[in-house]
């Protein structure tokens, strides 16, 4: 198939226009919204990057999930902050402007609008992960109850 044959398919009908042009717009809208992931500054982590970057880095994980959720299981480690009172001054994560801060949810919604703040204020290594706890939980990876 040549560009003359999908351009006359394209033309052909009313419907084959929308169809066509729907196709460009999707196009247009993944190449954006990729470009867009690129150049925000906070990453998505995997449970295992996750680990590797507490292992290897001393990641200060925060965890946004309401107190009785937090208490049904995290990740150890990580400190649990009420999304009601996530503040990028917040004294938890005051001193931690240098250093990786990855924030975690239950399902990664609430995690990534919070990184998004935290870069905006300034943090250099800001990451969230993807899918939340419930990805953790997925990867087979423990977690611990109480406080």
């Amino acid at each position: 198939m040549n560009f003359e044959e999908i351009l006359a398919f394209a033309t052909r009908s009313p419907f084959n226009q929308i169809l066509s042009l729907s196709l460009v717009a999707l196009t247009v809208a993944i190449v954006y919204t990729e470009i867009s992931r690129l150049f925000r500054g906070y990453k998505a982590l995997r449970p295992a990057e996750l680990t590797q970057l507490v292992n290897s880095e001393n990641a200060l994980v925060v965890d946004l999930s309401a107190s009785n959720d937090f208490e049904k299981g995290h990740i150890a480690g990580s400190r649990n902050v009420l999304p009601s009172s996530f503040d990028p001054e917040n004294k938890l994560l005051a001193g931690a402007k240098s250093q990786p801060v990855v924030l975690v949810c239950r399902n990664g919604q609430a995690s990534a609008a919070a990184a998004k703040r935290l870069k905006k204020a300034g943090f250099e290594k800001v990451y969230w992960l993807d899918g939340g706890v419930a990805a953790w939980q997925q990867a087979d990876l423990p977690l611990i109850k109480g406080r």
